[in-house]
């Protein structure tokens, strides 16, 4: 069993080996793309692309809201730059932690900025999740290499060579 989610794990290589890392909406059904795999993937795009749809809007009536205000076109124009410019740094910020790792203390404080750009995080889950799960290749890429390396300290000679008999 899975301790994340409850589920059987025919993927944990031996008793002993290292165990994938789950994925959030996937668990572990990255590793053989299996138990739904496909249709989460779908549901994952379906919903990151409504996510950001709907915030659009909300962002579209919080301009509204400001137009209505009448607090100029100076403010207004501000707040358009801010929030293309925040969500496209999100957006790079999200593709790239599907690669690699960022740095935590970094990554707190970068915190508002992915905050206010968080349509750029939607869009950037909606094209990964196109062609992979969200960070698959990342966490694939990792489990691979503990596996290969729990493999050869698995595989060494054992004993002493001096005992062994020759025939």
């Amino acid at each position: 069993m899975s301790a994340a989610n409850g589920t059987p794990d025919s993927t944990a290589g031996t008793p002993g080996g290292p165990r994938p890392e789950p994925l959030r909406f996937f668990g572990t059904t990255w590793v053989d793309h299996d138990r739904g795999y496909t249709a989460r993937r779908i549901g994952v795009a379906v919903g990151s692309l409504a996510a950001a749809v709907a915030a659009c809007f909300v962002l579209r009536f919080a301009y509204q809201g400001l137009r209505i205000a009448d607090v100029g076109n100076f403010v207004s124009f501000l707040m358009v730059v801010m929030f293309a410019i925040c969500s496209a740094l999100a957006f790079r910020h999200t593709w790239e932690s599907f690669t690699r790792r960022h740095d935590p203390a970094r990554q707190a404080s970068l915190r508002g900025l992915l905050a206010i750009g968080f349509v750029g995080s939607l869009l950037a889950y909606f094209f990964r999740s196109l062609t992979e799960a969200p960070g698959e290749k990342l966490h694939r890429e990792e489990y691979e290499a503990a596996r290969t390396q729990h493999e050869k300290r698995t595989t060494r000679r054992s004993g002493n060579p001096k005992k062994r008999r020759r025939p």
